[in-house]
């Protein structure tokens, strides 16, 4: 057989499949304890967690089964990890877990309007990408610092953890935080063995607690705005980037329709949001999972179907990380946002003539601050943009000497 004839052999339905399957894989343990660890500091009980990733792996399976099928495209939809990290530094808001609850329904409904609505995402595009990711550096800078104080604490623990996590990054970067992850579940069971304190059957049956949301203006300005720029700036205009490399136009008024309808749905069962997926979109999108374009929306359906089963398994890892020694999952969470973290400062600081302004963007998103009963992340990008206008003003003049390196 000639080589000519080897490579006309039609690709079997194995490689986009397989492709689906690892991208969900890769998409859902590289992040799902960013998840876990957002959900829980604006509110939500062990239980109310675990419900909001089941129900965000639900609504985005059947929200890109759907549009990959309708639109014979790799569309692969995620969970806003950070979004997830942004709630990680928000914290509880006014109204508890209830009004966080009604910012994801408000965040949704922004969604839906931006993909019927040009002129609200006219709106979203003016608002300046370096402050958006300087005020996302910021927040991910206590996550990501997080493994350095675990272990400082706990040495024994957490090294290994770090230790798998390099080793496999050596050689494939999208498996080292599984990795991470697969090296803290051996030693969050250990420790449950030798505490003597077995997990008990029921808490690892899947369950949906529903909550009623509340609308508060602190949970509308500190949660919904922030989660809503970041989750426009830094998933849904990148997603679309990246399957326009690979030369596919995502359908966008459509996207929109059913990922922010996926997040409102979502929303009462406690997940935060649902987006255009951007790297593992690449998974599913690129030549590897089918020589033929036309046939690789068929990776993006499998992914779909693999998130149904994962679904299934989301309240048991809930679980497991809920028994977790301290400082464990904190760690796996901060080694998967160092890559998020080193693209936000590489954008925040690229242009020079707004470096004042995404600096004080970035330390006040990083401060932590609460103030009025609002995070740390609306005011950021307040600072900054009052900054940005106010340096922007100013006429440069040939005897300006300010450093801007």
């Amino acid at each position: 057989m000639t080589t000519a004839d080897a490579s006309d052999r039609p690709t079997p339905l194995s490689t986009p499949v397989s492709a689906g399957i690892v991208a969900s894989l890769v998409g859902f343990t590289s992040s799902f304890a960013v998840v876990l660890t957002g959900l829980r500091a604006v509110g939500a009980s062990p239980t109310e967690a675990a419900s909001g990733l089941s129900a965000l792996c639900l609504t985005q399976a059947l929200g890109m089964m759907w549009l990959a099928r309708r639109y014979r495209q790799p569309i692969t939809l995620a969970w806003s990890t950070p979004g997830a990290a942004l709630l990680a530094g928000t914290g509880v808001v006014v109204g508890g877990w209830p009004a966080a609850v009604g910012a994801f329904v408000t965040v949704g409904v922004l969604i839906v309007l931006t993909g019927l609505w040009p002129t609200l995402g006219a709106i979203v595009s003016k608002i300046p990408i370096p402050l958006a990711q300087a005020m996302l550096a910021g927040v991910l800078l206590p996550l990501c610092s997080a493994p350095v104080a675990a272990f400082a604490e706990s040495p024994t623990r957490i090294a290994p953890v770090v230790i798998v996590w390099l080793v496999v990054l050596r050689f494939s970067a999208r498996w080292a935080v599984p990795a991470a992850f697969a090296a803290a579940a051996a030693i969050i069971a250990a420790d449950v063995i030798a505490g003597g304190t077995p997990i008990a059957g029921a808490e690892l049956i899947p369950r949906v607690d529903w909550t009623i949301p509340q609308w508060s203006w602190q949970a509308t300005i500190g949660i919904a705005v922030p989660l809503y720029i970041v989750t426009m700036a830094s998933q849904n205009i990148p997603g679309t980037t990246v399957m326009a490399s690979f030369g596919f136009r995502i359908p966008w008024r459509a996207s929109m329709a059913v990922t922010g309808t996926g997040t409102v749905l979502g929303a009462f069962a406690g997940g935060h949001t649902i987006n255009l997926a951007a790297i593992s979109a690449a998974l599913s999108a690129n030549p590897a999972a089918h020589p033929d374009p036309t046939r690789r929306w068929t990776a993006a359906f499998t992914a779909g179907c693999s998130y149904l089963v994962l679904a299934l398994l989301a309240t048991a890892l809930a679980t497991l990380v809920a028994a977790a020694p301290a400082g464990v999952v904190e760690t796996v969470a901060g080694l998967a946002l160092l890559g998020t973290l080193a693209a936000s400062l590489f954008g925040a600081l690229e242009h020079a003539s707004d470096r004042e302004a995404t600096v004080l963007t970035f330390l006040v998103a990083a401060s932590g601050l609460t103030f009025a009963g609002i995070g740390s992340a609306f005011w950021a990008l307040a600072v900054g943009l009052v900054v940005r206008a106010v340096l922007r003003r100013q006429s440069p003049t040939p005897t300006d000497t300010r450093a801007t390196d």
